[in-house]
């Protein structure tokens, strides 16, 4: 079992997988935002890569995509930056969500390996279907990495088959479209989720919209874990100012933890 399943299965009401855009509003506080995390004990973090044609992702990570590249931000530096992490203490299972570019540039096996040396432990490509997905599944195995796969509720014909190949978990999206808070969910997402976890043989999560404590604990019921990224993202967006400031900085962590905390309430 690899660390990131074994983290999905631990007894808890509430496994919480947040997201941030690596090196937004700066790398050094996306250590600090890693640490933090660690600290509140979530299940797992997923860390993105910035993108500049991000096709999943909705405005408010597209943006956060753009100010980490401004400042200069790719996968190699994603790759150091988390292994700083884990250099510094952060234990929980990290999860690289990547679009397919960056890795085909860089090569499967040579991002294999250096992911695996940065403390990565699973990695999550949106824009590579399965059925495409061979040569990068081939060369994560051989470094012990997860190929977790997304399924959707318009793939329900493809679920069992998508189910039987993944790893660490099954990442299932609430609904169609691109990331981005919601207010509603479509009545029949509840059904999705408990058909994709009848038939996977690892934990299944559900994101995309999920911004509030009340959603959170309402997809527990139906999933083993709930990812949270546009919500964390907008707030991390919005103190980016004060985060970059060192009078006003650790009041806007602080304020960045209690959001967690409150996410994390059972």
């Amino acid at each position: 079992m690899t660390a990131i399943e074994q983290a999905l299965r631990k007894p808890s009401e509430v496994r919480l997988i947040p997201f941030l855009v690596a090196g937004d509003p700066d790398p050094e506080t996306s250590l600090d935002l890693l640490r933090i995390l660690d600290e509140e004990g979530v299940a797992v973090v997923e860390l993105g890569v910035p993108y500049s044609d991000p096709l999943a992702d909705g405005p408010v990570i597209q943006e956060a995509a753009t100010r980490a590249l401004s400042h200069g931000m790719n996968l190699s530096r994603v790759l150091e930056l988390a292994k700083t992490a884990r250099e510094s203490g952060v234990r929980i299972p990290l999860v690289l969500f990547s679009y397919v570019n960056p890795l085909i540039q860089l090569g499967f096996d040579r991002f294999a390996k250096r992911a695996r040396e940065s403390g990565i432990d699973g990695v999550i490509v949106p824009d590579l279907p399965v059925e495409e997905n061979e040569a990068l599944r081939t060369a994560c195995a051989d470094q012990g990495l997860d190929v977790i796969p997304l399924v959707a509720p318009t793939s329900r014909e493809r679920v069992r088959m998508i189910a039987e190949q993944a790893q660490g978990f099954v990442y299932c999206v609430s609904s169609l479209g691109t990331t981005g808070i919601r207010d509603g969910f479509s009545k029949d997402v509840d059904a999705f989720l408990e058909e994709v976890r009848r038939v996977s043989p690892v934990p299944t999560a559900i994101g995309f919209g999920i911004s509030r404590p009340e959603h959170v604990r309402r997809f527990s019921r139906h999933a083993d874990a709930v990812v949270v990224g546009s919500a964390l993202v907008r707030l991390i967006g919005e103190r980016r100012e004060a985060l970059q400031n060192h009078a006003t900085r650790e009041q806007a962590l602080a304020e960045i933890r209690e959001f967690v905390r409150e996410l994390k309430t059972e």
